[in-house]
């Protein structure tokens, strides 16, 4: 039986970084089932397109999500990503990973 979920890699590697901002990509790799490289493309794509700003700091990334952008999906561009992370985020995370609300 084929699995399948109904949120995808780039937004299960947006909740990671949001539970925790200086997360390491094999950590967040592990934790979304993809391999480590899949998860740099992922936050390169999701960088890219404005999702996310990622700074060094030392010898590891800080990243901040703008969380005021839009969802991709024609169907879903009225809702922010600031929405799917307070439905889907550990409540129990800080939210110091989170930007601006748009």
């Amino acid at each position: 039986m084929a699995q399948w979920t109904f949120l995808t890699n780039h937004a299960h590697v947006l909740l990671c970084v949001a539970e925790n901002p200086n997360v390491r990509l094999r950590d967040v790799a592990a934790q979304v089932g993809i391999t480590e490289r899949a998860a740099q493309r992922i936050v390169t794509e999701l960088e890219d397109a404005g999702y996310l700003e990622r700074e060094r700091e030392g010898r590891r990334n800080i990243y901040r999500l703008n969380t005021g952008m839009p969802l991709r999906h024609p169907l879903d561009r009225s809702h922010r990503i600031g929405e799917l992370l307070a439905a889907f985020a550990n409540p129990e995370a800080a939210p110091s990973g989170l930007g601006p609300q748009g």
